[in-house]
């Protein structure tokens, strides 16, 4: 049985049956939505800017290296950036939680625990953003805060919103949970600062090449080889990520042979997950080598990406940083 969100993009008829479970959907994030905006519930604006990087589907579109690259961009513009999230998938007993790189993915959440690795920045997880945000400012000096996956967390002012969209599924069905992936309606992209495509974009819309770089072994990562010198080779995948078909093609495009071991999101993975009987080479994102770098045998791999993103999208964001970042100063 094919996961829900195969169907969404496959845009499978049966999905209709699941129509007024949608309609229900789509009115109550209406209904809450309203009651932020009325004051019913309350929202709250910190003493730091805050930047959001989102999105209006369920699933993976890629904003997780975009949060990467703002983080290292905001630090060659002199800011000093602090991340929070929510750790998804950690099990901690108490919120909020400050991740490090070697932090437990399955306390904190395994995109934690890989942006905290990639940026080097402080970051704080919990479901409540705001409480994450504070707590953050509590234990940091940043002076700016990206709150990732935040674009539905209406409890957290912000000051800037940028949206990321799969450039290739873009938004299925058009329907709401659970007949589509639509999280929000598409009018929300209209009220966003920046709209960023992982892939192919449109009007109004800046593309996000992710590039792979070389990989690197998960025991040694001192040892690395182009993605070229493994063409031809039969090889293991395993990804468990939102959208694994990205990272499988990636790997084809290489012109590796590609045995392909598909998880749900945030999988907690196990050694016999990554073992196999064969001598083949294993291959997993960086997301997913962070709950498995404790049991690996020595001959898995490690696939990084890093976004590029174009100078247009530069020049607005810089333009933008200097007139809200001034502006919630002012305020």
């Amino acid at each position: 049985m094919k996961r829900l969100d195969y169907y969404w993009y496959a845009r499978s008829p049966w999905l209709l049956l699941l129509a007024p479970l949608a309609l229900v959907y789509r009115l109550a994030v209406y209904v809450r939505r309203l009651a932020y905006r009325w004051g019913v519930l309350p929202a709250h604006k910190l003493a730091r800017p805050v930047i959001i990087v989102g999105n209006i589907t369920a699933g993976g579109t890629g904003k997780t290296p975009l949060v990467a690259w703002l983080a290292v961009y905001l630090k060659q513009k002199g800011f000093h950036p602090g991340i929070v999230a929510r750790g998804y998938g950690g099990k901690a007993g108490s919120w909020p939680q400050q991740v490090r790189p070697d932090s437990d993915p399955n306390i904190v959440g395994d995109e934690a625990v890989m942006l905290a690795g990639l940026t080097a920045c402080p970051m704080a997880v919990a479901p409540d953003r705001v409480a994450a945000a504070r707590a953050l400012l509590e234990h940091s000096d940043c002076d700016v805060i990206i709150s990732d996956d935040g674009l539905q967390h209406y409890a957290l002012k912000r000051d800037l919103e940028i949206a990321v969209i799969d450039g290739v599924r873009r938004f299925g069905t058009g329907f709401f949970i659970p007949a589509g992936p639509l999280r929000e309606p598409l009018q929300r992209l209209r009220e966003v600062d920046l709209v960023v495509v992982n892939g192919l974009a449109g009007r109004g819309e800046y593309p996000m090449r992710l590039q792979s770089v070389n990989a690197r072994g998960l025991q040694h990562p001192e040892q690395q080889q182009a993605l070229a010198e493994f063409r031809g080779q039969p090889v293991h995948a395993v990804a468990g990520i939102g959208n694994p078909e990205r990272f499988f093609d990636s790997l084809r495009q290489a012109g590796m042979q590609v045995e392909a071991h598909a998880f749900p999101d945030h999988y907690r993975f196990r050694m016999e997950d990554i073992r196999f009987a064969d001598e083949r080479p294993v291959f997993m994102t960086e997301k997913d080598a962070v709950k498995c770098r404790h049991f690996a045998g020595g001959n898995e791999w490690v696939v990084p990406v890093i976004a590029d993103m174009p100078e247009e999208f530069r020049q607005h964001l810089d333009v933008l940083l200097e007139t809200r970042i001034a502006a919630h100063c002012d305020s």
